[in-house]
């Protein structure tokens, strides 16, 4: 696994920043162009649903093991 990169992204109208490894990374650009969305706007999405309690690199990091369980198993994933 590769080591947690900080990165920033335009959401809403104002910059903010996460951290997440390469492959979470990677997986969360193959989830927005699955969809057809740009980054920035499946990181808005994630960001608007999250807990308040829980960071964003936490809750994109979720998001995107949800993604995959439910890819692996057939089902639609649960909104975060």
């Amino acid at each position: 696994m590769s080591a947690v990169r900080k990165r920033s992204v335009s959401i809403r109208g104002h910059r903010t920043s996460f951290s997440v490894e390469q492959e979470f990374f990677d997986a969360l650009e193959e989830i927005a162009s699955a969809r057809g969305i740009s980054f920035a706007a499946l990181v808005a999405e994630v960001d608007a649903a999250r807990q308040r309690d829980t960071n964003l690199s936490s809750a994109l990091r979720v998001h995107a093991l949800k993604q995959a369980k439910a890819g692996s198993t057939g089902r639609d994933s649960d909104a975060d």
